[in-house]
């Protein structure tokens, strides 16, 4: 008997998905929760497994494709049996969405990808209205239809209240900052659904039936064109973005757009948890695990966290949103991209425990086995741009929170200690932070704290 293998749903605001790398070919033997295809969400590249054995006999959806979410993208059959074709997966609207999508129950199987019965899953974010379209029709949900057996005479909501349910809480929390009506908004997601690069592009571009003064703070927000890249002719080679590259530079854009960055530098002296960690590495190989200075770092900054929950907050409008939580995001560079998995509850593990879960966290992102809710509902984030040699970095913020930590380099030079020049080890910390919160006197208190407690940390804490 033939099984039809679906795009999973990866989260319950997820709609899409894309296929990125087929990962069997047609005629391939598979086996049950083999890995069969690798697909990229909003925030996560997954393999998916077979949902059952046999032979893959059809690849509906090409790589690179984009299609709605429960779509077949191929067909396994028995061994030795002949399936019948399998309906075209029908094309996806826009590009993949990019809308923060919203945390669910996670996969019924044992694999972090998500499974094909199309059950919603865990994923980054928070919870989105269901999806709606007209009230009529073969492709009314489960809640249209609920909706339209107990009001029988109602038409329906009204087309703009069905755009501002279709979108996401990303999307309602950016029109509310910048004080857009969604319904004003063509949707190019899927059943028009309005997108993150749909409420972007708009209050960039501004819309010519604004009021004066909100014309003008559109104009002022605007980014003016660059212009052509290349000209006809030119030695160049243009290779598409890929759909983790492009997810990345919206959330950047994003970020730039939403948080008046500003920076503070702070240069530690990392010579006492050197010492302490090459004292302490062989117990905690014993124990399974590798003791690193981003473990040490994290330890401090969740102490931090604690005593300035100024850092640990997010702005809601006019609103101060103060997370009782600590859960730190850690920046895991990847081959095509950047991933910041989250350690939930970090403030309740000692420095083993957090070692732990960064090395499970960082090995999960490379080999695509986080799922959705790995990378979901981070308070504050620790970035590492020193391990590939820079002094330090100005990373920006990883939204909706209001601070990120950049760890620089870690590198021997000749400090003064007690009027003596001495060698230590010394590394540069920079706190990116968001001015509509947090201000520098803020900053440098939180700094001056992580500083402190990193040159004179306590070896009884480890």
């Amino acid at each position: 008997m033939a099984t039809n293998v679906v795009m999973p749903q990866m989260g319950e605001s997820i709609a899409e998905g894309t296929i990125v790398r087929w990962i069997k070919k047609v005629g391939d033997a598979i086996d049950r929760d083999e890995p069969l295809f690798e697909i990229s969400t909003d925030k996560v590249d997954a393999e998916i497994p077979a949902p059952s054995a046999g032979v893959l006999t059809e690849i509906v959806v090409k790589e690179g494709e984009t299609v709605p979410v429960n779509s077949v993208v191929a067909v396994i059959s028995a061994a030795g049996e002949t399936a019948a074709p399998a309906s075209p997966a029908p094309p996806s609207t826009a590009a993949p969405s990019t809308d923060a999508p919203s945390a669910a129950a996670s996969s019924p199987a044992a694999s972090p990808a998500a499974q094909t019965s199309g059950l919603p899953e865990a994923a980054v974010g928070q919870p989105e209205i269901g999806k709606t379209g007209p009230a009529a029709g073969p492709t009314a949900s489960a809640t249209q239809q609920a909706s339209a057996t107990e009001h029988p005479g109602s038409a329906g909501p009204a087309k703009n209240e069905l755009r501002r349910q279709k979108s996401s809480p990303l999307v309602r929390r950016i029109a509310k900052d910048h004080n857009v009506d969604i319904g004003q908004i063509s949707g190019t997601g899927l059943s028009g659904r309005v997108t993150k690069q749909d409420i972007l592009g708009y209050i960039e571009s501004g819309p010519a039936t604004k009021p004066a003064g909100q014309a003008a703070q559109g104009a002022a927000r605007a980014v003016p064109a660059a212009g052509p890249v290349y000209k006809a002719g030119e030695n160049v080679q243009v290779v598409p973005m890929s759909v983790m590259r492009r997810k990345i530079a919206e959330h950047m854009v994003l970020s730039a757009h939403t948080s008046p960055h500003v920076y503070s530098v702070y240069e530690v002296n990392f010579g006492r948890i050197s010492m302490l960690r090459d004292r302490k590495k062989g117990d905690y190989e014993a124990a399974g695990v590798k003791l690193t200075f981003t473990a040490i770092i994290a330890q401090v900054v969740v102490d931090a966290l604690r005593q300035f929950p100024i850092v640990n907050a997010s702005v809601d409008g006019d609103n101060i949103v103060y997370k009782k939580d600590i859960n730190l995001g850690i920046a895991v560079a990847l081959e095509n991209g950047l991933i910041v998995p989250v350690i939930r509850n970090a403030d309740e593990k000692n420095l083993l425990g957090l070692s732990r879960a960064i090395n499970d966290l960082a090995g999960r992102a490379r080999s695509k086995k986080l799922s959705p809710d790995d990378v979901q509902g981070g308070t504050f984030t620790i970035t590492n741009p020193g391990i590939f040699g820079a002094l330090y970095g100005l990373p920006l913020i990883n939204q909706p929170q209001v601070a990120i930590l950049g760890v620089g380099g870690i590198e021997k030079r000749a400090v003064v200690i007690d009027d003596a020049i001495a060698i230590r080890p010394v590394c540069h910390l920079t706190l990116g932070y968001d001015h509509r919160l947090v201000d520098g006197a803020d900053a440098g208190r939180f700094l001056s704290f992580v500083k402190e407690r990193i040159e004179n940390f306590d070896e009884g804490s480890m």
